[in-house]
């Protein structure tokens, strides 16, 4: 049974376990897309099963489900036509309602048992998910492979060792014992048990669907709870593959296929708002856009909600040692995956008077031009550009890159792609404001559209930055000085309204990135988010802690 499952995979646990403890470098699953670790057919064998999704019906083992449904489109162009089972939700629901009982009353190890199994199994699986994701969102493959492979993976990992740990923290039983007299004693034996909510409701995001998925599936899962999948109507695929891969390994140990299931729509005729003012659902997790998260935050009923939704992120330029390094370091930051991950910058704040380096003083508009000219140099060679660009997801991100209109440092023109004709693509459009521009670039631009603004100084830049992540959110922020107490400074600012600060970034790391088992992604302090992927409280609130006591009578005396 999935006892061996957990003995199987209790040493990755107990590596994860100490990794969240002490926060430092740790991966689990090796993000490197080669042969010689994923086995010498790995990529020939994730191109056939990709292959083989296309135009045909993929096949899921849940109950309540009558025809099809799937209108996903490659945003490279390539027709996909894959149909998924069409859920009957009133059905479906009762179907997974039943298998909660017993999914309830296993053991916590044998869940993890299985969790870790269906993670280890999704990692082998690396290059198949790879082509699913590049196809549903965009990302170049590379990116695909790396965060909707293993480090999705490792995220969920990291739910697992938060879940197991919250729940592990409290004993099963004990034995309390307090004197009430001279020689009397009240004994009870207490037994506490591990009370799931129920159903759980995952709302995947059309450009990283594993990454922000895989949490909440993860921690619903582990603590006992039923999970619905939901995914975004344009990248079904790679949570179909996950959702197949779980009902595969629940099966096999005995339990109910429906514990996970899939509930696929289009944008024409969505069902996601039914899910989330369904009574038997109990807990929901959503990324996405701030309008509908708003929404699922006000009619989730008794549901516990975690969100994490838009934000408008910052880099705030004071000094710097060299321009060369950090125009290099944030064009890379602005150009991956067209700007459309959460973390990406959309303000650059920049005093108007210029800013200080070890090589001289520079004007605003050198450094404003250097940037641009990183930018330009990052997508001068057309193999990176496709690679760091991929393709745009949303037709609407595309038309936004095009209508957006001001002093243009930029354009964001369409990049031909050299393997796919009819990608969908779009460069990065550079815009130039002023401070009093605050209309403007204090609303989320989803996409590669990027403000460089002026302002009366670094003090200024700090104000603006913190004050519309305090009221429109933020999910990451980009600092660079030479000067300590302006660090300080920002620090303090920024940490208050809830962003994370990276400070003076150059060379092979980014803004955008967030390292599972070390970062806090999201903090859950300002609108971009309630929640923090991962730490305790994204755990714990998926079940309660119940206890029963029993009466041990005292042995009689017995007279001498």
């Amino acid at each position: 049974m999935s006892t061996n499952l957990f003995k199987e995979h209790e040493p990755k646990l107990q590596d994860a376990l100490k990794a969240i403890q002490e926060r430092g470098f740790f991966s689990a699953y090796p993000e490197v897309p080669s042969g010689k670790i994923y086995g010498d057919t790995a990529k020939v064998d994730g191109q056939t099963a990709f292959e083989g999704y296309l135009g045909n019906l993929f096949a899921l083992a849940q109950s309540g489900s009558e025809g099809t449904v799937g209108d996903e489109t490659s945003p490279y162009g390539i027709p996909m036509g894959t149909q998924y089972p069409k859920s009957i939700i009133e059905l479906l629901v009762a179907g997974m309602s039943e298998s909660c009982i017993a999914w309830r009353n296993a053991s916590i190890e044998t869940r993890v048992g299985i969790a870790m199994e269906i993670l280890d199994r999704l990692n082998k699986r690396s290059f198949e998910m790879a082509l699913a994701v590049m196809h549903t969102t965009g990302q170049g493959f590379m990116m695909a492979f790396q965060a909707g492979g293993p480090h999705a993976q490792d995220r969920g990992l990291e739910a697992v060792a938060y879940a197991y740990k919250a729940m592990r923290d409290c004993p099963t039983e004990t034995t309390w014992k307090k004197q009430v007299g001279r020689d009397d004693f009240v004994t009870l034996d207490k037994t506490f048990k591990i009370v799931p909510r129920g159903i759980g409701l995952v709302i995947g995001c059309s450009t990283f669907p594993t990454w922000n998925t895989y949490p909440g599936l993860f921690s619903s899962l582990v603590t006992g709870n039923a999970v619905v999948v939901k995914p975004h109507p344009g990248a079904i695929l790679p949570l179909a593959i996950t959702v197949q891969i779980c009902q595969d390994v629940l099966a096999e140990q005995g339990f109910s296929a429906d514990v996970v299931t899939l509930v696929a729509d289009t944008s024409g005729q969505p069902v996601t708002a039914e899910l989330v003012e369904n009574d038997d659902i109990n807990i929901i997790d959503y990324t996405g856009g701030t309008s509908f998260g708003d929404w699922v935050e006000a009619n989730a009923g008794n549901a516990v909600v975690y969100t994490e939704k838009s934000g408008v992120n910052s880099v705030i330029i004071d000094s710097v040692a060299q321009m060369r390094a950090v125009s290099g370091n944030l064009a890379f930051s602005l150009c991956l995956y067209s700007g459309q991950m959460c973390t990406t910058p959309q303000n650059i704040f920049i005093p108007k008077d210029g800013i200080e380096t070890d090589e001289g003083h520079l004007s605003f508009d050198e450094v404003a031009g250097a940037i641009v000219k990183g930018v330009d140099w990052v997508l001068s060679d057309q193999g990176r550009a496709n690679e760091v660009l991929g393709a745009i997801q949303n037709e609407v991100t595309a038309e936004r890159v095009d209508n957006t209109t001001g002093m243009v440092l930029r354009e964001g023109s369409p990049i031909e792609h050299a393997m796919f004709k009819g990608a969908r693509t779009r460069s990065v459009k550079i815009i130039q404001l002023e401070a009093n521009d605050k209309e403007i670039f204090e609303q989320e631009m989803f996409g590669p559209i990027v403000y460089i603004v002026a302002t009366e100084s670094t003090e200024k830049s700090i104000e603006l930055a913190s004050s519309i992540a305090m009221e429109y959110g933020a999910i990451s922020c980009g600092l660079y000085s030479t000067n300590d107490t302006v660090i300080d400074k920002a620090f303090d600012a920024m940490t208050l309204a809830g962003v994370p600060v990276s400070c003076n970034l150059t060379g092979n790391i980014w803004v955008n990135q967030s390292a599972a088992f070390s970062d806090f992604h999201v903090s859950g302090a300002n609108p971009s988010g309630n929640a923090t992927l991962s730490d305790l409280s994204f755990v714990t609130g998926r079940f309660n802690v119940v206890q029963c006591r029993t009466f041990v009578p005292e042995p009689k005396k017995v007279d001498a």
